[in-house]
């Protein structure tokens, strides 16, 4: 029998429930409200006082009201149809929601339970499977969507039966299972799994083996992230987080994209709505969206709701990374979740940190990134998930607890750059501040030996040992004035500025130069570095702004042109002419 309580105190979205039943830590419960049924967590256990955290706004919430544990974590529901998706942190699906504005107490089922699939077995009778092995496969959208054997179950179990190809329903029965001592198992196509617990059918693989292909020049040339890897962006508003983001999510190397809008502002949320469906997908030619789950709650939903979506995103990730797929996860903001955490906590009177955040705030990050990763599945296959964050720390302060908690976990990091962004260098990474620290890994270091060229980590060196140069010329520059500095200071500036304007700069609305395949960021890096190393003969520091400005603009022609075709070499022809007006023999 499920235990009950009663309401003795309410905080806003912390309420405490006094029981002298049996309760778990981060157990479910409903708060009986008139007509509705609030869903709330245990999240703290203190004698027969329970504290909750509401999902739902607790406006009109009285004391003494009725709450029914439910003996269950929150959990999402794992099956066909989750991608194209719109979900709440809670996993209700908002397209099937009426009104205008979502209704307190309604939840609505994440999966059409009415839709038959095509069902295609992939087990036999007879076979031993494990948790996670593949019973079969039906097609959701471009995806091919694997049945798996529920997470849930433990040991070894044979296949009794399974059904043969046809149409069937998620809650239909596709096989049943028998481990020898209970009787025997049904499966569905739907399974469900509480989100805070990792899924766990896989053997981990130490360390990442292949670079995730952005077509972002500044990540994939001076900052690649592995597949399977961790990042996350910080800057500013206005900095161009939601653009970069977008590109990311269109042009890497990901079968599925899931997008955590965890705590944003209502109008960033709409746009995800408005642009996502009606991206196009250059890999598969359809839409965006179908290969895409986004999971919404803006900064104006409880906070509770806020801290859930971010693992309901991960666990949906963790689903499709045990299919043997590329997942990308893009957390939007990461602020907006740890803030979420900082309020319940000085709700429940906690010791505050730095900042009022909780003091345990850098261990909650970090256990949330690790779920990224690549693994082996049992059966051989490989998944993986690549987590980007992003972190919108107030007033563009880099140094404020979530972005250093973020920094200690993360490989990588993007630093937006508020001047950049005002001097409209898009995207705005600042290559000096960001970092990779894939490019220390011995499996990544061969990878690019034997993908891209065997100096290839050299010339990033080089490329950004330039812009420091450049960057310290345009300092000498600025202070002593044009004429106060020798002409090779303005070379070196002018070097470091072809850099800049080609292969860190980039137009996400050109059909080219929005996505670099790494062949032409090889070419074009070689190409750059070439004229960086080259002498020039100028009279004044007047001819070097002038001169250089021509060549970046051929440069950038030579970018916006598809890759060695007859604009592309003419371009290239020009350059060449460009070059041989100063160049000392």
């Amino acid at each position: 029998m499920a235990s009950t309580g009663k309401v003795r105190g309410i905080i806003a979205n912390l309420v405490i429930v006094e029981t002298n039943e049996t309760v778990a830590q981060n157990e479910i419960c409903m708060i009986l409200h008139r007509e509705e049924r609030l869903m709330a967590e245990v999240i703290k256990i203190n004698g027969s006082n329970i504290f909750v955290q509401v999902f739902e706004s607790t406006r009109g919430l009285k004391v003494g009201s009725t709450v029914e544990f439910t003996g269950k974590m929150l959990e999402v529901a794992l099956g066909p149809g989750i991608l194209s998706r719109n979900y709440d942190g809670l996993q209700n699906n908002l397209d099937s929601m009426e009104g205008v504005f979502l209704k307190r107490g309604n939840y609505t089922a994440p999966l059409d339970e009415s839709k038959e699939w095509e069902f295609i077995p992939l087990a036999e009778d007879g076979q031993e499977v494990m948790a996670g092995d593949w019973l079969g496969e039906v097609k959701e959208n471009q995806i091919v969507h694997k049945i798996m054997v529920p997470f849930s179950f433990e040991g070894t179990y044979k296949v009794e039966s399974i059904v043969s190809k046809g149409s069937y329903k998620i809650n239909d029965c596709i096989a049943t299972l028998n481990n020898g001592s209970v009787s025997s198992l049904t499966v569905t196509m739907v399974q469900k799994w509480p989100v805070k617990i990792p899924l766990r059918s896989y053997r981990n693989k130490p360390r990442p083996f292949k670079i995730l292909e952005t077509g972002v020049r500044v990540i994939d040339t001076l900052n690649p992230i592995a597949e399977g890897g961790t990042g996350f962006i910080p800057g500013p508003f206005g900095c161009g987080k939601t653009v970069l983001q977008h590109a990311i999510s269109k042009q890497a190397e990901a079968d599925i994209v899931v997008v955590a809008a965890c705590g944003e502002r209502a109008n960033e949320v709409v746009e995800i709505f408005k642009e996502f469906p009606e991206l196009e997908d250059p890999r598969t030619g359809y839409k965006l969206l179908e290969r895409t789950t986004i999971i919404a709650n803006t900064s104006n939903m409880p906070v509770a709701a806020r801290e859930a979506s971010v693992y309901t995103a991960m666990t949906l990730a963790e689903y499709y990374r045990n299919m043997g797929l590329k997942v990308l996860l893009l957390a939007d903001s990461t602020s907006r979740w740890a803030q979420a955490l900082r309020e319940m906590s000085n709700r429940m009177e906690e010791l505050p940190g730095q900042d009022a955040f909780p003091v345990d705030l850098p261990v909650i990050i970090s256990n949330f990134y690790s779920r990224a990763g690549f693994v082996e599945l049992n059966n051989g296959e490989s998944g993986s998930i690549t987590f980007i964050g992003t972190v919108s720390p107030a007033g563009g302060n880099l140094k404020e607890p979530v972005t250093e908690g973020t920094k200690k976990i993360a490989r990588c990091f993007y630093a937006l750059s508020q001047q950049r962004s005002d001097s409209k260098r898009y995207p705005a990474v600042d290559p000096i501040d960001s970092y990779s620290k894939y490019t220390e890994y011995e499996e990544v270091i061969a990878y690019f030996k034997e993908n891209v060229s065997d100096s290839w980590l050299d010339m990033v060196s080089f490329t950004k040992d330039i812009l420091i140069k450049g960057r310290e010329a345009q300092e000498q520059i600025n202070i002593l004035g044009d004429d106060g500095v020798p002409v090779h200071h303005h070379v070196l500036f002018w070097k470091s500025e072809v850099i800049d304007f080609v292969i860190l700069q980039q137009d996400a609305f050109d059909p080219i130069d929005q996505m670099t395949p790494m062949e032409r960021q090889k070419y074009m890096l070689e190409k750059v570095l070439n004229i960086v190393k080259m002498n020039f003969n100028f009279e004044n520091f007047e001819e070097v702004g002038s001169y250089f400005r021509k060549m970046i603009n051929s440069l950038k022609q030579i970018n916006y042109s598809e890759f060695k075709s007859d604009p592309f070499h003419k371009y290239e022809s020009e350059l060449e002419s460009i070059i041989n007006e100063k160049k000392v023999a």
